[in-house]
């Protein structure tokens, strides 16, 4: 049996238990004891009336043209469920989004554009994500929160902007193999050049890669906002009030 059906049935078995049951959920949410997390609009309502820079924005509000392909919005993902309720909106932090839109002006001028699979992830599907694969290489530690619950972590991929179709990055989102990690060369050098390109622009505009997802970068300032847990409702609240 491959490893990739191993790791199915897995993933699988783990679910029945996180989603029927709530005990994976459960036995997190008691270890949780030190880390802040804002699950209460009206005390992020405040937070940013205070800082108009940690306000969450939608993405298409802010970036034209971008695409999306909210994978945890359906069932196409690696735990097989739809872990978002809707699929058509997606939010980062204002700064966040605002470098975000210079990566896409840029590559638009060669002809590319950007293609979102996450963005903004609450905590409480962080937390999911865990009891299935407590890898650290692929999932934050709820213990910690995540650039994600955060705001400010993205994961992306580069498409064509004539035709819509993803350059060939040598693996899908969600690879849970080394073949998606950065230090990973044994591709044939279009496939490279396609990472790299993605790589250098996404620095270039401030963002940090992650080592093991060539899709998956972040903001560095990961102190400077706190964990949400606010449904997508709750921030399109939040985006209408600043129409």
């Amino acid at each position: 049996m491959s490893n990739k059906i191993v790791k199915r049935f897995y993933f699988k078995c783990l679910l029945a238990c996180v989603f029927s049951t709530g005990w994976g959920l459960k036995a997190i949410a008691q270890a949780d004891t030190t880390l802040q997390v804002i699950n209460k609009y009206k005390v992020f309502s405040q937070q940013i009336h205070t800082d108009a820079g940690s306000q969450m924005v939608e993405l298409k509000s802010v970036i034209p043209g971008i695409q999306y392909d909210l994978r945890y919005a359906t069932t196409n993902n690696f735990t097989h469920h739809q872990l978002y309720k809707k699929g058509n909106k997606t939010y980062l932090r204002l700064p966040v989004a605002n470098a975000l839109l210079k990566v896409q002006q840029e590559l638009n001028s060669k002809g590319y554009g950007l293609k979102i699979f996450d963005a903004y992830r609450p905590y409480n599907v962080t937390k999911k994500m865990w009891e299935l694969v407590k890898d650290e290489r692929y999932v934050a530690n709820p213990a910690k929160g995540s650039g994600h619950n955060r705001g400010i972590a993205v994961d992306l991929t580069i498409i064509h902007l004539k035709t819509g179709e993803e350059l060939n990055m040598g693996t899908g989102f969600d690879n849970f193999t080394d073949s998606a990690h950065h230090d990973f060369f044994r591709f044939p050098a279009d496939i490279l050049q396609n990472r790299k390109l993605l790589k250098e622009t996404m620095e270039k505009y401030g963002f940090k890669a992650f080592d093991t997802e060539w899709w998956h970068y972040s903001w560095p300032n990961d102190k400077g906002f706190e964990v949400l847990d606010l449904d997508f409702k709750q921030l399109a609240k939040n985006s209408r009030k600043q129409d």
